[in-house]
């Protein structure tokens, strides 16, 4: 008897094709939300067949990763089982009572299918386990907190990638050019280390990685340290609900495959391509590029949905011509933000 049989159930075997199929023809919406908690998981493989095994049978999408310091989770729930969702995964003990972030726009498209992964850590910083203490974070701040704070003249400081902040962020916030979150927190403490006694704000999409952040500067005798309670989802949630002044422009980057929720009507990125204002991200069709840019429609049309002119060269080339075109084409073979060369 094969020994992993009995776990060939917690691993999905659709196509692409087949899971976009799935989620067209169904007749309920369903709810995005995202979470995270740093706390021990002695068992992170056991954890995650646990999870899996009960997300599945309440038809859940989403790419969750687990590791022995936490879960970071994006999610995609159907509303029907939203209670129920929400009631099982409160009955495991380290996540009882874990704050939710629900998506500000939802076309119920956001995932495909459920990913459950285990890592190393569930955001990776490239640390020791015991290089800082990650339990030692900063004050979280609510949204008309954080706007007092800015107007007193506090450092804001964006803990996202450049391709996120670009489309969207907080007037006046110190945005790193770090492509990973392991480049960044060096990269953040060095430009700060003459502000070590003043008032430091912290933000992210969700709060996960602000929590490491406020933990890491708090270790390298920053005195304080604040982080928005929530991140940006949070943020513009309470913003709307409470009808305080939004200060964050333009778009929230989100990672799942809407790759973007507006905050404001502000568009303050262009085309990578021409040059045009727009702030909508893209993977390229080429697969075997994959590059993650701007385009605006005009250029969409202009290259197939492709970064350039070889990957669109390849894309509509026939199957029989493409082990060729791969001979002498270059492709930027790239998931992240990586400007392609402007086109004629």
């Amino acid at each position: 008897m094969d020994p992993n049989s009995s776990k060939k159930h917690l691993i999905n075997r659709l196509s692409p094709q087949e899971l976009k199929e799935r989620l067209a023809n169904e007749t309920f919406k369903r709810t995005t939300v995202s979470f995270y908690r740093y706390v021990i998981i002695d068992n992170p493989a056991e954890m995650r067949d646990q999870l899996f095994e009960m997300w599945s049978q309440l038809q859940c999408y989403g790419r969750i990763y687990i590791a022995h310091e936490g879960i970071n989770a994006q999610m995609s729930v159907p509303d029907h089982f939203w209670q129920t969702f929400k009631e099982q995964l409160y009955t495991i003990p380290q996540f009882k009572d874990v704050p939710f972030k629900i998506a500000v726009e939802d076309n119920g498209q956001s995932f495909l299918k459920l990913q459950i992964k285990v890592r190393e850590q569930i955001v990776a910083d490239g640390l020791k386990p015991d290089e800082y203490d990650v339990t030692n974070v900063g004050q979280h701040l609510t949204a008309k907190e954080w706007n007092t704070a800015i107007d007193e003249g506090a450092i804001v400081v964006d803990m996202r990638n450049h391709y996120e902040s670009e489309i969207g962020r907080f007037e006046g916030a110190l945005l790193p050019e770090a492509e990973t979150f392991k480049e960044e927190l060096p990269e953040v403490v060095e430009k700060l280390k003459e502000n070590k006694d003043q008032k430091i704000l912290l933000y992210c999409t969700g709060g996960v990685r602000c929590e490491k952040t406020s933990a890491y500067l708090k270790h390298h005798g920053f005195s304080d340290v604040n982080q928005l309670l929530g991140g940006i989802i949070d943020y513009s949630r309470q913003v709307e609900t409470e009808k305080i002044e939004n200060k964050f422009i333009g778009k929230n980057f989100v990672f799942d495959n809407r790759l973007g929720e507006r905050i404001s009507d502000d568009i303050i990125s262009r085309c990578h391509q021409c040059g045009a204002p727009c702030d909508t991200h893209t993977n390229c069709a080429n697969k075997r590029c994959n590059l993650l840019f701007i385009q605006c429609e005009s250029c969409q049309s202009k290259y197939s949905g492709c970064c350039g002119n070889d990957c669109q060269t390849y894309y509509l080339a026939p199957e029989n011509e493409k082990a060729e075109l791969e001979q002498r084409l270059v492709f930027k073979r790239g998931k992240r933000f990586h400007r392609p060369e402007q086109s004629a």
